[in-house]
């Protein structure tokens, strides 16, 4: 029978090299993967602060049309009334930032993520949107449409 005070030495060195391999192989793991990782997550942009853009030539734009517009780097819908009126809002879907669409079979700007429907003006008409679609100034010069921000 062996004495329990020699195998105590024993298994605190046995303990010690579990911990200090083990140790060592999480070290090279993270080594190994976290370049990966961090080439593979795509880098930040900040905004890019934009007041107008010019979106176009009023007489190139059909009636009863919507386009989507780069402004910085956010998208913006321009839409074009059946009365030539020409609207802009901001294109991200108020409920889950989604790219709303002109649809002119229902003459509404729709949001294929969960349905949500805004009127020309870019009020919520059915669906889960919380509220409207921020808007955009439009100014007509000569032929130019341009497209500014509110403030």
């Amino acid at each position: 029978m062996e004495h329990p005070m020699v195998d105590q030495p024993q298994q605190s060195k046995r303990d010690f090299l579990r911990y200090f391999l083990g140790g060592g192989v999480l070290a090279w793991l993270g080594a190994v993967f976290y370049p990966v990782f961090a080439y593979l997550k795509p880098p930040k942009q900040g905004d890019v602060e934009v007041t107008s853009v010019k979106a176009g030539k009023l007489s190139e734009i059909e009636k009863e049309s919507g386009t989507i517009v780069r402004f910085g780097n956010k998208p913006v819908i321009m839409v074009r009334t059946a009365e030539g009126e020409v609207h802009a809002f901001s294109a991200t879907c108020t409920h889950l930032d989604c790219t709303v669409q002109f649809r002119k079979d229902m003459g509404v700007i729709w949001c294929a993520c969960h349905n949500g429907k805004y009127d020309l003006n870019g009020r919520v008409v059915s669906g889960p949107p919380p509220r409207p679609l921020d808007e955009y100034r439009v100014i007509i010069q000569a032929d130019d449409v341009i497209i500014s921000s509110r403030t």
